[in-house]
């Protein structure tokens, strides 16, 4: 396993000690696959980041922690690290906890096994629950600062929130359907990845409330708890679609698209309107192919840059620059796709 990094550098990054890694390097056994795995992932991590980071300027070890689907989790880490040299003089390294699905206390274990080993900076996407909360105030009382991404968690010692206002992201949907509804008559599918994540739940507030306001003649059916995972996603909407024959049109605040769209086709269903969030890899193709309608973007780069400067804010390495507002909305649709995002080749 050639590589340039030494044992201590390895065992930061993976969380490991140092011990364990000496064994792993040097294969003296004794070492389960999965702490295998952890260093190896740890070199790779350190390969990816050490091509845009320089020597010099202080370090900030963030750990990024996120029960998300891989879809989003590789949009995060490949924002990251496309920001890296624009961190600079600063360097930072980061260490990555994902989670396609888990148990909250599981979320929470992980926050306090940060809290005992140490961190610059948590960056979190997690449910809005008790032990989530109860794990950031630990977090916090540790001194290490917290900054929500995407989903808050208002009711916890985080920091910060990064992310767009969620309620009006949610009437900005309602708005779009209805103007490409028009008199078509027909109900809406809602799709939300869990209740508990604070975002989703906002922007399904303000669906509903903007909903009311501009028609409130059509009904809207909720597919929930999902994770956003596409075999659960397919089948809850085969079963809202085969309950309700009315339905026409999807926004869809957690994701599965490619599941949620499978689904309409199996039943030879037309999809007349959809709305989704976020530019990852599945709704730039789906964009592309012209099978949702629109995407309500927010740059994530941007999210991930602030995230990371808010961090260091909080060791006072930046100065203070006062709240930290809301993130643009972007209404994207197959016509003014960005041009980063137009030019890249989809994967598969």
């Amino acid at each position: 396993m050639r590589h340039p990094y030494t044992i201590r550098e390895i065992a930061r990054q993976s969380g490991l000690s140092t011990a364990t890694v000496d064994r792993v390097l040097n294969s003296r056994g004794n070492v389960r696959d999965s702490t295998l795995r952890e260093v190896h992932e740890a070199i790779k991590d350190l390969d990816r980041q050490q091509a845009q980071v320089r020597i010099g300027g202080r370090t900030f070890m963030i750990d990024i922690v996120m029960q998300t689907p891989e879809r989003f989790s590789t949009a995060v880490r490949e924002a990251l690290e496309a920001e890296l040299a624009s961190l600079h003089p600063a360097v930072v390294r980061s260490r990555f906890h994902f989670r396609e699905t888990c148990p909250p206390q599981d979320l929470a274990d992980t926050l306090d096994k940060i809290a005992k080993r140490g961190s610059q900076g948590v960056i979190l996407k997690a449910p809005d629950v008790p032990e989530i909360a109860a794990a950031v105030g630990r977090l916090v009382a540790a001194g290490i600062p917290v900054v929500t991404l995407v989903t808050d968690l208002p009711h916890s010692a985080r920091l910060a929130y990064v992310g767009i206002d969620n309620r009006a992201a949610g009437a900005t949907a309602a708005y779009l359907l209805e103007q490409w509804l028009g008199d078509r008559p027909g109900n809406v599918l809602t799709t939300i990845s869990r209740g508990s994540f604070r975002g989703e739940e906002e922007r399904e507030m303000g669906f509903r409330s903007a909903m009311r306001l501009v028609d409130p003649r059509r009904s809207l059916v909720e597919v929930t708890d999902s994770d956003g995972l596409d075999a659960a996603q397919r089948d809850l909407v085969l079963e809202a679609l085969e309950r309700d024959e009315d339905i026409v049109a999807v926004y869809s605040m957690g994701g599965g698209n490619l599941a949620t769209l499978d689904a309409f086709d199996t039943l030879g269903r037309p999809c007349a309107v959809f709305v989704a969030h976020d530019l990852d890899h599945d709704n730039t193709r789906l964009l592309r192919e012209r099978r949702i309608s629109a995407v309500l973007h927010h740059d994530l780069r941007q999210d991930v840059r602030r995230a990371c400067q808010t961090v260091m804010r909080a060791h006072k390495a930046l100065p203070d620059d006062g709240p930290t507002l809301p993130s643009a909305i972007q209404v994207v649709t197959p016509f003014n796709l960005p041009p980063d995002v137009a030019a890249a080749p989809i994967p598969g």
